[in-house]
């Protein structure tokens, strides 16, 4: 993308502030997003430990509750822990509170809320993420007392939420008991705390954005200025160009012209001769008629090849039908036919790859190149190669002639050559005239279409019996 002199100097302008403030936007965002969960998560941390020892306080005034059944109870007194079966049970508080009871070994003892779940063996009992509850819940029992968070369905809805929960052993029973807690207002407050952050966060870019803003507009209002004043000039080489679009059309015409005033043209009129011989020495029954009408057929053939010719110079069918390759093959053995030239020819295989402006382009550049060798150049041995490579596709054409500094015809030559760079600079390509080397001392002409021009390459078709499979 070539960009004008206004667009150049307002980038100059915008880039810099665009991106300074881009940055401390940014690092704004980054140290405000920082603090904010910094704060949230000691609010987190603060409301969690406060859950945490509610629920502690809930286990040891049930503890004190019953503790003088247990103290003076016998590990195998059914009696006993009936009646502290019994106390849990009732011990129900708010609207999904309870306490529980699981023996060693998983089964439920005591669960008031969800009755479904008592005398039933709960070890291998997962929660939404997978996690095994109450043989967690048991292992921390056995060491004592501890908290675990999980999963679990409530009471109210039998939806999974977050929950804390707060275990202890009665080890001579073999007991894990305890309750646990909801934390899904502990998460809600969490989640609009974040909100509240993420709020402020975007109103201080909105703040940002606009100061941004009306100072690019202010840059840019300033280049509108200089802008106004490159379109006037830009304005005046595109009439330029315009003009010199229509002398080469004006050139071509006039070259199709000559070319068809003399060579068709006499062609057809030495064939109206023939076959005017031809009548006459029938019509007057003697004299040889074969000879004329042999060569009327002759001419015939030879202008009806001159206007194949022509054809394939305005408009290839080569080159729609079989790609650049074969239709550069068939110009330059025109071209050693035409002129005794020896010419050397290497390709790769494209496989018709090139888009359609990219083949137009370079062919119309070796035709040109083709040109000033034979009018201007005095060669006797040319080299035209072109292959695709990593950045895209490139056309060389090499000649042994006088080079450009030794043509007597450099203003003709000239012209050409600018008609080549205006082709390239159409596809944002290079064009490259170099001094010769080796066996070719005169001219190479190199010209290079980017990698945007390369089709990607089309999948195989399947065969007639992968189709039928």
């Amino acid at each position: 993308m070539r960009l004008s002199y206004a667009q150049k100097l307002s980038l100059v302008a915008a880039v810099p502030l665009i991106l300074a403030v881009a940055a401390i936007a940014s690092l704004v965002a980054i140290q405000s997003r920082a603090l904010a969960e910094r704060e949230i998560q000691a609010l987190e941390s603060q409301l969690i430990e406060a859950k945490k020892r509610e629920l502690r306080n809930y286990v040891t005034q049930a503890r004190n509750g019953f503790y003088f059944i247990y103290g003076s109870a016998a590990p195998d007194d059914q009696y006993a822990k009936d009646q502290v079966a019994q106390i849990l049970s009732a011990m129900i508080y708010g609207d999904e509170g309870f306490f529980f009871v699981y023996d060693y070994d998983g089964t439920n003892l005591v669960n008031p809320r969800q009755t479904e779940m008592i005398n039933r063996n709960h070890m291998d009992l997962t929660d939404g993420r997978g996690t095994r509850v109450v043989a967690n819940l048991i292992d921390i029992a056995r060491q004592g007392d501890g908290y675990f968070t999980h999963l679990w369905p409530k009471p109210s809805n039998d939806q999974e939420a977050e929950m804390i929960t707060y275990v202890t052993s009665f080890p001579s029973w073999r007991w894990a008991v305890g309750t646990g807690v909801f934390i899904d207002d502990v998460l809600t407050s969490v989640a609009a705390a974040r909100a509240d952050v993420e709020t402020r966060v975007q109103r201080t870019f909105y703040y940002i954005s606009g100061i941004t803003l009306a100072a690019l507009l202010l840059v840019f209002g300033s280049g509108m200025a200089l802008n106004f004043r490159e379109r006037r000039l830009a304005d005046a080489k595109l009439k330029k160009l315009t003009q010199r679009v229509f002398d080469a059309q004006e050139e071509e015409r006039g070259r199709v012209a000559r070319e068809l005033h003399d060579g068709i043209s006499q062609i057809l009129v030495g064939v109206r001769y023939a076959l005017d011989t031809t009548r006459r020495r029938l019509d007057k029954g003697s004299g040889d008629a074969e000879t004329p009408l042999h060569q009327g057929i002759d001419n015939l053939g030879t202008a009806i090849a001159e206007v194949r010719r022509i054809s394939r110079d305005l408009r290839p069918g080569a080159l729609d039908d079989l790609g650049l390759g074969p239709a550069l093959r068939a110009l330059v053995e025109d071209f050693a036919k035409r002129t005794g030239t020896e010419i050397e020819f290497n390709t790769v295989v494209f496989r018709n790859r090139l888009d359609q402006n990219a083949k137009i382009a370079l062919y119309r550049i070796a035709q040109e190149a083709l040109t000033n060798i034979e009018r201007h150049a005095a060669a006797t041995r040319v080299s035209v190669d072109l292959r695709g490579h990593k950045r895209g596709a490139t056309l060389r054409i090499s000649d042994n002639g006088v080079g450009l500094e030794g043509t007597r015809h450099r203003r003709a030559a000239g012209i050409g050559l600018r008609n080549m760079q205006e082709r390239v600079e159409q596809l944002d390509g290079t064009l490259r005239i170099l001094p010769g080397s080796g066996s070719y001392p005169g001219t190479v002409i190199e010209a290079t279409v980017p990698l945007t021009h390369l089709l990607p390459p089309e999948e195989t078709p399947p065969s007639k019996e992968q189709a039928r499979a």
